[in-house]
């Protein structure tokens, strides 16, 4: 290279290390020392078995400093794949009962409920609630593929991590947004405070020089990294991301320490920081835990709470798999001086193979009751596919479903059997929308406030709206059916209807509609209700009127009658004399 090479420009110019900086490096890295030994102990080897399993992919990554040949075999131990498939059904479990793409699956309120009475605030809300979802499904913010990644490592691993940040503008010709990254557990440390949240976290990842130098610039790079950059080296040099809120947080200042989060880029290879101190409003990772033990910061998921039954069930697969092909290519038991040259092929003649009295000289090893065997794995997939959840949706898929009132008996069962295990899952989220409308508040892509809720300060709420929070309702709209059912009966025995009046089927029928999961657009609103209300009572009057045609024609004609008979009767005159202010 040329001397003149922008790479190597300034390789020759070491970079003056302050002491503050020196002071960060070393907190950072000794934090980062403590929190890879504790989870070393014990969740690094585990999350290792389970990969092993059913998360081929993510074998080897759980341990600092380890390296994966791109394009390695790793699906060397996994001889069953029940539990994988077992995982992969889990995650679309989870989204489709938590963030289903095809509705809203949340909405946003204010925390008070007077503020919510202005029209105004309403309307502010559903328009952030909008603009979230917009730039949240945007095809540059990469949500979906991130999402998925997300439920698999809660189901493996039973700990999730959302990188949630704006949009490099850089990258995408300006356009501004939010960008989303599943990132893996073997490279995520957190640390949690005195309340059991989330506060803070340190990310192990790995760059060439190469990278390291378009992500923070040639006069970032320690020595070493420069050596390599010259040689155009691929080996990959290890950093650290730290995330944690600030001892020294001023908000009157106007540098990073008036962020409330001070973010710290830490290069191994020199021992320095490689970008100036930053900082960040909000914590910039949503962190999903399925299960957390007592004195534990990081979750166990549904893999771990079954590893034994996968362990087993990987065992039985490999006798089953022996057992199937000893008895497709049996093993042959013969005498001491029996034949020497069998033949095997189709229709080949092997004399002497049976004695005179037709006892055969040549049999086959037994295999072993290899049903048994069979039976013991279905065992073994029952109890992962109840961990995954799988098998709970399979009774409800093969349901007979018969009347409405079942199918909403059905909906409050799921409910009652999925909220316990997934609604814990939405603190994440809730994680998760409080930092996109940060990143969203700070590149000024929300409306403005109205007044009303910049007087409350701007306080909200997260209402989830999705298929699980909806089935959580579904208690509700099962008691209302099974009420309703019974004052039928009562009806009916009685023959007095007047047992279904306390019953607002108007306010009801909405509600239950709403739980169900029919949309808006399919219902009816109260003017078109009206209107087909009036049009039905109409339809009766004019039904009641034809029926009773007959039977005013049938008067008409006695009273002709009457009158022809009794000829001092006139026309004004009915049968019962002169009619009320006829003329006398």
């Amino acid at each position: 290279m040329s001397s003149t090479d922008p790479y190597t420009a300034n390789a020759a110019v070491p970079r003056v290390i302050p002491e503050r900086e020196q002071q960060i490096v070393r907190d950072v890295l000794q934090e980062f020392s403590q929190m890879y030994s504790w989870r070393n102990s014990g969740f690094s080897g585990q999350w290792e078995e389970v990969a092993a399993l059913i998360d081929p992919p993510s074998r080897n990554t759980f341990f600092y400093g380890a390296y994966n040949t791109p394009g390695q075999k790793k699906t060397q131990q996994q001889v069953d794949s029940s539990g994988q498939m077992a995982l992969h059904r889990f995650a679309a479990i989870c989204d489709s009962m938590l963030t289903p793409r095809n509705m809203q699956w949340h909405q946003l309120r204010a925390d008070n409920d007077y503020v919510m009475k202005d029209r105004l605030t309403r309307l502010w809300f559903e328009q952030a609630t909008n603009l979230l979802f917009k730039y949240r499904y945007a095809a540059v913010a990469n949500f979906t593929g991130q999402n998925q990644n997300n439920w698999r490592g809660v189901g493996a691993y039973g700990n999730a991590a959302m990188f949630v940040d704006a949009l490099d503008t850089r990258l995408f010709g300006g356009v501004r947004g939010i960008r989303y990254k599943a990132v893996p557990m073997g490279e995520m440390y957190w640390r949690e405070n005195h309340q059991g949240q989330i506060d803070g976290f340190i990310r192990w990842f790995k760059l060439t020089a190469a990278q390291a130098a378009q992500k923070w610039g040639m006069d970032r790079l320690p020595p070493g990294l420069h050596t390599a950059l010259s040689t155009n080296s691929q080996f990959p040099y290890q950093f650290l991301h730290c995330v944690r809120p600030r001892d020294d947080y001023d908000p009157r200042r106007y540098d990073a320490r008036a962020l409330p989060y001070g973010s710290y880029y830490v290069s191994i290879e020199g021992q320095c920081l490689m970008a100036p101190e930053s900082g960040y409003r909000s914590l910039p990772i949503a962190a999903f835990r399925y299960d957390e033990g007592p004195g534990e910061v990081y979750g166990r998921g549904p893999a771990m709470m079954v590893l034994p039954a996968l362990k087993t069930l990987n065992a039985q697969k490999t006798t089953f798999l022996k057992q199937g092909h000893r008895a497709a290519d049996p093993v042959l038991l013969t005498t001491d001086d029996g034949l020497t040259n069998f033949s095997l092929r189709p229709g080949a003649m092997n004399p002497g193979a049976m004695s005179q009295d037709g006892k055969r000289l040549v049999d086959v090893l037994p295999t072993g009751n290899i049903a048994i065997n069979e039976k013991m794995m279905d065992m073994e997939r029952s109890l992962i596919d109840d961990a995954f959840l799988v098998s709970l949706f399979k009774l409800i898929l093969e349901e007979k479903v018969l009347t409405a009132t079942q199918v909403t008996e059905i909906v409050n069962q799921k409910g009652i059997l999925i909220a316990p295990t997934m609604g814990k899952l939405q603190t994440g989220l809730g994680q998760m929308i409080d930092r996109e409308l940060d990143v969203l508040a700070a590149q000024n892509l929300l409306p403005p406030m109205p007044a009303r809720l910049r007087e409350a300060r701007g306080e909200y709420h997260v209402e989830y709206t999705s298929p699980l929070a909806k089935t959580q309702r579904a208690g509700e709209a099962a008691g209302f059916m099974r009420t309703v059912e019974t004052a039928k009966e009562i009806a009916n025995i009685t023959q007095d209807a007047s047992y279904l009046d306390p019953f607002d089927f108007d306010t009801a029928l909405p509600d239950i509609a709403d739980i169900q999961g029919v949309p808006e657009s399919w219902m009816a609103d109260p003017r078109k209700i009206a209107v087909k209300r009036q049009n039905r009572a109409k339809a009766a009057a004019r039904q009641a009127q034809i029926q009773a045609m007959p039977a005013q024609a049938a008067m008409l004609k006695a009273q002709a009658t009457v009158q022809k008979n009794q000829p001092g009767i006139g026309p004004q005159q009915g049968v019962g004399g002169p009619q009320q202010g006829a003329p006398q």
